[in-house]
């Protein structure tokens, strides 16, 4: 630009320094900072007013950014008035913050709002299959912005077609699609050569590869033997370590780890993992159950009937129906063939297109220059946003906090944040802490929600975060008192559901841990006992840490020893 300008021209450029959210493509914000410096800018105006956003959105924005200490500086404002305060949602799991924004988004359609005017936020693309699922479930238009929706992306479509291989040797259409991916040599004419042979036997592409030789023949029989294995090694698996195995030793996650922006893929394909679990949960099949038992004992096998029923079940041909104890059942597939069922069926021509009432998913990243009525940034969750590989450097977390900035800019009325205690990865549960930019909003500015299914003993989790009189431990904000550790007693189960109160008790018949009592763990030091959860190998423990914050301990894998 110096070599253009010369030393008398005029530069005119425009930018925001606090959108800069592609330093990862070599866009970084210093180069705004040096563009200042370098050409000696005589004048430079602030472009402050804002005509977007009412004002306690915009003061939301402006106090997070603040905490940046690379920028140039600007304060937004707006005379379209303060507006409603920021939203903010707590939730126990993942799927049920989906199930929250289905509700929330069907509350504001029957207030008038236009789908397409509400817009769904994520850091990751990964985040998107259970709002797309939930959506689908509920019967919701929606459209994936900038992008496919999660099993129409093709790290997706690749897995599957290794999945319905494992299925199905003989499904063309899966073999055709992988035979090849990862690269393994294999050309058109080779593939030509294979199915002119599969046309004159009569048979699928992968039982006429005996009829191909020279060299093509070996890396056919490569393929067919990586199949083989797959089948073998998994035949006994569950469906989300099957999924999980195949992900792996397919050659995929290899394969996208050499690509410059392979994570996401990377990420998505872990998040099938979890979709797999959803769909098992969904169908109430147990999550033990192999995945290739497709027989007429499967419903009772798969919650938790009799061993013995298992073993008969397992000897037994498929049947139109089958009597177990007396009843008879309807025949159940498989657990795999089952989960390629519902993937194949989110996959269908569902989506909503261009220019239609729907509601509009997508990354913060495809969210830069849009603005919505509604905006729902959803995940926000120390480690996912910000994201864990920006955490290290702080330049990385004044990026992240940048992408947050862009994220609560998008909305015009209503801005709404949400995160959850638990969330699946990999198919197993991460237990998660609210991200620190919840924190660094000005807490007069907020609206903490309180979920009806949200059980009281999570009350420890929300005073753990609030400050004294803020968010969900302020006296009245959650719709009741705060349950603090030094005081949370046997009383406290009183204040549960009735399955929720029995659960809880059974836990401390079984168990020799009880709310409000103190324990001690190897890594995190002594706390004490705010909430209890399950029974038996499921039981988990929500416990004070002090300094370290509240921590969800699986009782089966975390070593707690009674303190005090």
């Amino acid at each position: 630009m110096r070599l253009l300008a010369g030393d008398s021209a005029v530069i005119f450029a425009v930018g925001d320094d606090d959108q800069s959210i592609y330093a990862f493509r070599g866009a970084g914000v210093a180069n705004m900072a040096a563009f200042e410096r370098e050409l000696r800018v005589a004048n430079l105006i602030r472009l402050e007013q804002n005509y977007r956003s009412h004002g306690n959105i915009l003061a939301c924005a402006n106090a997070l950014i603040a905490h940046n200490s690379r920028r140039l500086g600007k304060n937004l404002w707006t005379d379209a008035g303060e507006g409603e305060p920021v939203r903010i949602h707590e939730s126990l799991t993942d799927s049920q913050e989906a199930q929250w924004l289905v509700e929330e988004i069907r509350g504001l359609v029957g207030e008038g709002w236009l789908r397409s005017a509400i817009a769904v936020l994520y850091r990751s693309n990964a985040q998107s299959r259970v709002i797309e699922h939930a959506l689908f479930s509920a019967g919701i238009a929606y459209r994936v912005y900038g992008g496919l929706r999660f099993f129409e992306r093709a790290e997706i479509k690749h897995a599957l077609a290794y999945l319905r291989l494992l299925e199905n040797p003989d499904d063309d259409g899966a073999f055709l699609r992988v035979v090849n991916f990862p690269a393994r040599g294999i050309g058109a004419r080779t593939l030509e050569a294979l199915q002119d042979a599969a046309r004159a036997r009569g048979c699928s592409l992968f039982a006429a590869l005996p009829s191909i030789g020279g060299a093509a023949a070996g890396k056919l029989g490569a393929f067919a033997q990586l199949v083989e294995r797959l089948r073998a090694d998994t035949r006994a698996m569950p469906l989300t370590e099957l999924v999980e195995h195949v992900v792996d030793r397919s050659g995929l996650i290899a394969h996208y780890q050499t690509e410059r922006e392979g994570q996401d893929r990377i990420e998505n394909l872990r998040e099938l993992v979890n979709a797999a679990a959803a769909v098992l949960a969904d169908e109430g099949i147990g999550r033990d159950v192999p995945a290739s038992f497709g027989v007429s004992g499967l419903a009772d096998a798969a919650r938790g009937g009799a061993a013995d029923a298992v073993g008969a079940a397992s000897d037994a041909p498929e049947s139109p129906g089958a009597s177990i104890g007396g009843t008879t059942q309807e025949p159940q597939a498989a657990p795999l063939a089952t989960f390629l069922a519902h993937a194949s069926l989110e996959a269908g021509e569902n989506q909503a297109g261009e220019g239609s009432d729907a509601v509009q998913l997508m990354t913060v990243h495809a969210a830069k220059g849009l603005e919505f009525d509604a905006v729902m940034v959803t995940g926000l969750e120390e480690g996912l946003f910000p994201h864990e590989n920006s955490m290290a450097e702080p330049e990385g977390l004044e990026e992240e906090r940048r992408l947050m900035y862009v994220a609560i800019t998008r909305a015009r009325q209503r801005l709404y944040l949400s995160f959850s205690q638990t969330r699946m990865l990999h198919g197993q549960t991460r237990y998660s802490v609210r991200s620190r930019f919840l924190d660094e909003l000005p807490p007069a500015l907020l609206k903490w929600l309180t979920p009806r299914a949200l059980p009281a003993v999570s009350a420890g989790y929300r005073e753990g975060w609030g400050g004294a009189g803020e968010g969900f431990g302020r006296q009245g904000a959650a719709g009741g008192g705060r349950l603090t550790g030094a005081r949370a007693g046997d009383a406290d189960i009183g204040r549960l559901s009735g399955a929720e109160q029995r659960a809880a008790q059974k836990f401390d018949r079984g168990t020799a841990f009880r709310v409000g009592q103190g324990v001690a763990h190897a890594r995190f030091g002594e706390g004490v006992i705010v909430g209890i959860e399950g029974s038996g190998d499921d039981a988990r423990v929500q416990v004070n840490f002090g300094r370290e914050g509240l921590k969800w301990l699986a009782l089966s894998v975390a070593r707690l020893e009674p303190s005090g």
